[in-house]
């Protein structure tokens, strides 16, 4: 296993493993997780513009993103589905892009939340070790890290509202 550079993710033969602190109670970080009007506002690189967001926040149920790229480009919807589901605990989901069933990732999303402080902790795990190596190619971990980011903004306004 190692650790990327300047960020709190570790990468093993399968998995990119990312963990976050956040100034907030679970029950607000995992409100962000799970609404889709939330989700629009912070998922994805700095820049880019969450066009799509709909979810059936279920054990079964499914969820669909899509997004543009700062140049107005439209990407490849992703989606996928809700495996477990522990609230303001644990989310677990399969994720890919395109057409369901190709390329899967599954994600393990957890919520500690220690004197209303959160540590969130996302778990990717590949099909393959190729796989999880074109997705870091690709500039996954640049990814996750800059959506954290925003999501970190997010929370900021979210705090004296759901608190």
């Amino acid at each position: 296993m190692r650790r990327s550079e300047g960020a709190d993710v570790l990468i093993a033969d399968r998995e990119v493993v990312a963990t976050r602190d956040f100034d907030v109670p679970a029950h607000v970080l995992f409100t962000a997780f799970t609404q889709p009007e939330h989700v629009a506002k912070w998922f994805g690189p700095k820049g880019w513009l969450v066009t799509t967001a709909e979810a059936d926040f279920r054990v079964g149920g499914r969820f669909r993103y899509s997004a543009a790229a700062p140049d107005g480009s439209q990407v490849a919807p992703f989606g996928g589905e809700y495996l477990e589901i522990v609230p303001d605990r644990k989310i677990v989901y399969d994720s890919g892009v395109g057409e369901l069933g190709a390329g899967r990732i599954i994600v393990t999303a957890t919520f500690d939340e220690t004197d209303g402080r959160t540590a969130l902790t996302i778990r990717s795990l590949f099909e393959s070790v190729a796989t999880r190596s074109a997705h870091i190619g690709a500039g996954y971990v640049f990814g996750v890290n800059s959506t954290l980011d925003q999501l970190h903004d997010h929370l900021a306004g979210m705090k004296s509202s759901v608190g």
